[in-house]
């Protein structure tokens, strides 16, 4: 993934998580936006910096086992 251009936050990704996330679960979340998923799931979205943040996330997900069902990319 490329760097941000000076004054950007960062590309903005989607991850539709299944099921609901429980309050404890969703402030593990604090750089993401939450909302509710097409199916009863849930969707986190928002800026990541680089991928180290991207990684990051995702290992954040796997060690509290919350499955991701979908990641985008989302159109600037």
């Amino acid at each position: 993934m490329s760097s941000p251009r000076r004054g950007q936050l960062g590309v903005r990704y989607e991850f539709l998580l299944a099921g609901s996330l429980d309050d404890t679960s969703r402030s593990a979340f604090p750089e993401l936006s939450a909302s509710g998923g097409p199916t009863g799931g849930t969707v986190l979205y928002g800026p990541v910096e680089d991928s180290s943040q991207l990684h990051g996330l995702l290992a954040r997900f796997q060690t509290m086992g919350i499955e991701v069902v979908e990641m985008r990319r989302l159109p600037d």
